[in-house]
């Protein structure tokens, strides 16, 4: 059954750090709701109602501009092994691009990584847990590297012009803030 809490605690900060994948969702006021995949080593716990997560570049860019309109965020962590359970942290993120003086504070809690385009810093309003008894068992075989030796390859000359052509505005046409603060 589900169950709600304030703050994280130590037994689902634990399950955080087991997981291998989590789920962001955003959606803006009026338009399309994003929902993404993210792995890597790109989430930290800070404390018992605070998380950041870095994120990557890819194909399209929603969250930033998502964010940068309303805040609102869900994170979601799903047991694909061992016990059943179903974590989402529901909030009001900050996004900070590499333009932001914040930047490298932010970052810094990251091992670097080619291709990192912003970090998230969520403030946790609500914790909840529900069984996950429907999830199915999956199997972790290990991390794809093909991003980071994309990113890799591109070089930071590469990065930014691909931020240029494919990372500027959402599905919606609204800016992500990705080269420069929408006006």
């Amino acid at each position: 059954m589900a169950q709600r809490f304030d703050t994280l605690n130590e037994r689902l900060t634990h399950f955080i750090a087991e997981q291998k994948i989590f789920f962001v969702s955003t959606a803006p006021a009026d338009g399309r709701v994003n929902l993404s995949p993210k792995g890597m080593d790109s989430l930290r716990v800070l404390d018992d109602s605070t998380v950041a997560w870095l994120n990557m570049t890819g194909s399209g860019n929603e969250t930033a501009a998502h964010v940068q309109k309303n805040g609102r965020m869900t994170l979601m962590f799903c047991a694909f092994e061992g016990n059943p359970l179903i974590l989402r942290l529901y909030g009001t993120a900050t996004v900070y691009h590499q333009h932001d003086a914040e930047w490298a504070q932010w970052y810094g809690k990251f091992e670097p990584i080619p291709g990192a385009r912003q970090v998230f810093v969520l403030n946790i309003e609500i914790v909840q847990t529900s069984c996950g008894m429907a999830v199915p068992l999956f199997d972790y075989q290990g991390e794809r590297e093909l991003l980071r030796d994309w990113a890799a390859k591109k070089g930071d000359a590469g990065i930014r012009a691909y931020w240029e052509e494919k990372n500027q505005l959402t599905l919606d046409g609204k800016p992500t803030g990705v080269l420069c603060k929408p006006t």
